[in-house]
C-alpha cells in the first residue's frame, strides 16, 4: 500500500480536514481482518526477531488520539503479537510530584525502549504540548526566565524535534501515528463502552467532559503535527474511523522501516564455526 498518503508531509501547514476519517476505497474489514493484516503481522514478527536478535537498534512507536480513538486496539492486534521480550509498553500518565521537579522530558527516559527492542508509547510526550494548552495547565509550572506563555509552545516543538533527532542519530527510530476520528465516531464508540457490560471498564467520565473541548484540540492536533513532522520524524494520520484499516497501516509502515533497518540475525566468525561444529559433532555422538 502507499503508506506516504497518509503522512504528513514535513515543512506543510497541515489542517485535520485535510486528512479522511474514513476511507471508502478500501479493502473489505473481512478481508483485513482475516487476510491482509494476519499476513502482514507476520512478516512484522519475523523483522521484529532479527531486530531483537541483532540488538543494533530499537523503534519507538508514539500513539496519539483522543478516547476512543483506537490506540488500545490497535495495541491488541498488531503490537502484542510480538516477540514479548522484544517489546515494551508504556502508558503516559499525568506526572507525579517528582517528574512535575523536572524538565517536561525527564520521564521519558525510564519509558524509552532498549536496542533490539520496540517501544510502545501509549500517548507520548506530546501530551506535554496538548492537554496543558487546551486546559490552560502551564501556568502550574516554573518557566524557565519567566518565558511568555505563548512562545513556550513553539519552543517545546522545536526541543520534541532536537530529542527526536537525538534517538535517531543514536540508533532509535521514531514512527508517529495519529488517530484521526471524527467526532460522531468517538460519540458511538463512547455510547458502546457504556452500554456493554464487557466494555463499561473503558469508559471515563472525562472522556465526555473533554468532548465539548473537541474544536480546541483539533486545532491544536493540527499545529503539533504541522510543528513536529519531520524528515526524520513524520506523523502518520490514519483514518481512525476505519479501526481495521488504520491497523493495516500501522503495520504496514513499521513493516517499511524495519526493512529499511534491515536487521539480520547474527553469524559467527570462522572459530565461532569451528567450535560450532565440533558441538555439534559431540551432541550427535552421545
Amino acid at each position: 500500500m502507499e503508506t506516504n498518503e497518509y503522512m504528513a508531509a514535513p515543512n506543510t501547514h497541515i489542517q485535520l480536514n485535510d486528512f479522511f476519517t474514513h476511507v471508502e476505497n478500501k479493502p473489505d474489514d473481512s478481508k483485513l481482518r482475516d487476510e491482509m493484516i494476519p499476513n502482514s503481522v507476520e512478516r512484522l514478527k519475523e523483522l521484529h526477531w532479527r531486530l531483537y536478535a541483532e540488538s543494533k537498534t530499537g523503534i519507538i512507536v508514539v500513539l496519539q488520539a483522543l478516547d476512543a480513538g483506537g490506540k488500545d486496539e490497535a495495541i491488541s492486534y498488531i503490537f502484542s503479537n510480538l516477540n514479548a521480550q522484544g517489546l515494551k509498553t508504556n502508558v503516559f500518565q499525568k506526572p507525579s510530584d517528582t517528574e512535575k521537579k523536572h524538565d517536561y522530558l525527564w520521564r521519558m527516559h525510564d519509558l524509552l525502549p532498549e536496542r533490539g527492542q520496540v517501544g510502545i508509547l501509549n500517548r507520548s510526550h506530546y501530551e506535554e504540548v496538548i492537554a496543558p494548552r487546551v486546559h490552560d495547565l502551564l501556568g502550574d509550572e516554573v518557566l524557565p526566565d519567566q518565558e511568555n506563555k505563548e512562545k513556550v509552545w513553539e519552543m517545546r516543538y522545536r526541543q520534541i524535534n532536537d530529542y527526536e533527532l537525538y534517538l535517531k542519530e543514536n540508533g532509535f527510530e521514531v514512527i508517529k501515528f495519529f488517530f484521526n476520528v471524527s467526532k460522531d465516531k468517538q460519540r458511538d464508540r463512547l455510547l458502546e463502552r457504556l452500554k456493554d457490560p464487557k466494555k463499561n471498564w473503558e469508559f471515563s467520565f472525562s472522556d465526555v467532559e473533554e468532548r465539548q473541548y473537541w474544536d480546541d484540540y483539533q486545532q491544536i492536533f493540527a499545529e503539533m503535527i504541522t510543528h513536529t513532522s519531520t524528515d526524520v520524524s513524520p506523523w502518520y494520520v490514519l483514518p481512525a474511523d476505519d479501526e481495521w484499516f488504520s491497523r493495516y497501516i500501522i503495520s504496514s509502515v513499521m513493516i517499511e522501516v524495519l526493512e529499511r533497518i534491515a536487521p539480520q540475525y547474527p553469524t559467527f566468525s570462522d572459530e565461532e564455526q569451528e567450535r560450532i561444529d565440533e558441538a555439534i559433532k559431540t551432541l550427535e555422538n552421545e
